[in-house]
């Protein structure tokens, strides 16, 4: 008995370690953040009991660590296994997702200190840079200078903006959005950065947001990865097709962009996204 309650069954704190895969000083950290809490605790001593039935949790806990997955995400999918598994499933899987994207994108920067270190050669040797040619364009269009540390967040809330705009002009958006880079952009340049969403002009239906038309061009492109997308990697991108753009003697005739042709939030990390151009003579 320890104050009066039956502890009969229940596994010291050290027995419960060793069948659990964790040490006392987890169980002790665990206990603290909620997250795996002891059947029963002697107030005079502090001693630790566990019930057997709660091993299981404890190793769910053990190899999720294994993963290096943040105790508050643990104890998520801890809450949902004892109500809802397959909930538990679809919060183990997005984190798994979020991973492989932060795994693919760490491989696109060791490359790109690798096409840093080699220079224009390494760049033109990773990135094929091909030629299209653009049909002039009518977008709707919001512009800010913007440094690269918030320019994610502004993309999203540009964006939002402009496809609610978009929606029941004419048909919508027609093509794929593309970001115009006027100036440089990185932690001490900002710019300016314009979004361009294209659309069927719609005479008897006025919008809010800007609109121009955008010519028809020719562009020098290569096509990059949503990985590839992540600053600074996406920069050796921008370096091959500078670099191609020198070599062939092509002429660029306004700003570098980005063109997104593929819905770039469900991509998965290897997923061809985006082409990085540059319009040419």
């Amino acid at each position: 008995m320890v104050g009066g309650v039956d502890k009969t069954g229940l596994l010291t704190i050290g027995a419960f370690a060793r069948r659990s895969w964790l040490s006392p000083r987890a169980l002790r950290l665990y206990e603290r953040q909620g997250l795996l809490e002891p059947a029963l605790v002697d107030d005079h001593t502090g001693y630790r009991w566990y019930r057997p039935e709660q091993l299981e949790t404890a190793r769910l806990v053990a190899r999720l660590r294994r993963l290096a997955m943040p105790l508050a995400r643990i104890a998520d999918i801890v809450a949902a296994t004892a109500n809802d598994p397959h909930r538990a499933v679809m919060l183990l899987d997005e984190y798994w997702t979020e991973e492989e994207y932060r795994a693919a994108a760490r491989r696109e920067l060791v490359e790109h200190v690798r096409i840093r270190l080699l220079g224009e050669e390494g760049s033109l040797e990773m990135y094929q840079v091909q030629v299209r040619d653009v049909p002039e364009q009518t977008v709707l269009t919001e512009q800010r200078h913007v440094r690269v540390q918030d320019l994610p967040g502004w993309i999203d809330q540009a964006m939002e903006r402009l496809l609610k705009n978009a929606a029941g002009h004419g048909d919508g958006m027609t093509g794929p959005c593309f970001i115009v880079y006027h100036g440089e952009v990185n932690e001490e340049s900002d710019g300016p950065v314009e979004i361009c969403l294209p659309i069927t002009p719609d005479p008897d239906r006025a919008v809010e947001a800007a609109m121009r038309v955008e010519p028809a061009h020719r562009e020098a492109y290569t096509r990059i990865t949503r990985a590839q997308v992540a600053f600074p990697q996406i920069l050796s991108a921008f370096d091959a097709v500078r670099a191609w753009t020198e070599q062939e003697s092509a002429v660029p005739v306004s700003a570098p962009r980005e063109v997104y042709f593929a819905d770039f939030v469900n991509a998965a990390a290897g997923d061809l996204v985006c082409d990085v151009a540059q319009p040419i003579e």
